[in-house]
């Protein structure tokens, strides 16, 4: 399986998933549909299915539009299947979800939304956790509360350490200037933000980033408990 990332808006990350041999493949979060079409012509692909971790319009503004044009069938948390246009196919928390190459596990992450969740391809060692987990930091509380976000990135937390996260924003430049007011004498965050100012430099985006490089350098997930995890997390919402 091959991973494509697909720059959408303003900082959205969009990402589609190709199987080289059938050319089929998934979107994760079309934000929009323009730049996902140019995509899919580009490298000839047949989209067949769209998945969303999430309702919020920057994930989920090019389902209409690309299930009429590709016929395409909408995946998402059997939750929030009356928050995500034209769904199709509802999976549940735990659910493993096959089709062809593709094989995904369904985490049920709330926090940034109820109905919030994860696609995890095991076999890639990929994780898209949309807003719940950005690199050098982590999604607003919205709809749940701090400890159900705290729990969440614990679960993430025991998934491989050479786990790829690919989430749905280009925040960390951002981010790190929160992760380095709090932590400023962690050497591996300060090694870490001077590759991201490299990445961004040349053109590239700073994701994928692995889940050991966030356990170092994300101060979220550095949180030992709820009560310092949400003083953070108020102090993250106004900084």
């Amino acid at each position: 399986m091959k991973i494509e990332i697909v720059k959408c808006l303003e900082d959205n990350f969009s990402y589609l998933l190709i199987d080289e041999i059938t050319k089929s493949a998934i979107v994760i979060d079309p934000s929009e549909a323009e730049p996902i079409i140019n995509k899919i012509k580009s490298l000839g692909l047949k989209l067949k299915f769209i998945m969303n971790t999430h309702h919020h319009y920057d994930h989920v503004g090019g389902n209409k539009e690309l299930k009429k044009l590709y016929n395409a069938r909408i995946i998402g948390f059997d939750q929030d299947k009356h928050r995500i246009p034209e769904i199709d196919i509802l999976l549940k928390n735990d659910e493993i979800w096959k089709d062809g190459i593709f094989e995904t596990k369904v985490f049920h992450v709330p926090g940034h939304t109820l109905g919030h969740v994860c696609f995890y391809f095991f076999k890639e060692n990929a994780l898209f956790s949309g807003d719940t987990l950005f690199s050098l930091g982590c999604g607003r509380v919205f709809e749940g509360t701090h400890e159900e976000m705290f729990n969440s990135l614990q679960l993430i937390k025991n998934l491989p350490l050479d786990t790829e996260i690919y989430c749905g924003h280009e925040y960390t430049l951002k981010n790190s200037d929160f992760c380095l007011k709090h932590d400023s004498e962690n050497k591996a965050l300060i090694s870490k933000i001077k590759n991201v100012k490299h990445q961004l430099s040349i053109g590239k985006p700073t994701i994928p980033s692995t889940l050991e490089e966030e356990l170092q350098t994300n101060i979220f997930l550095r949180s030992k408990n709820v009560k310092n995890f949400s003083k953070l997390r108020d102090l993250k919402d106004n900084f």
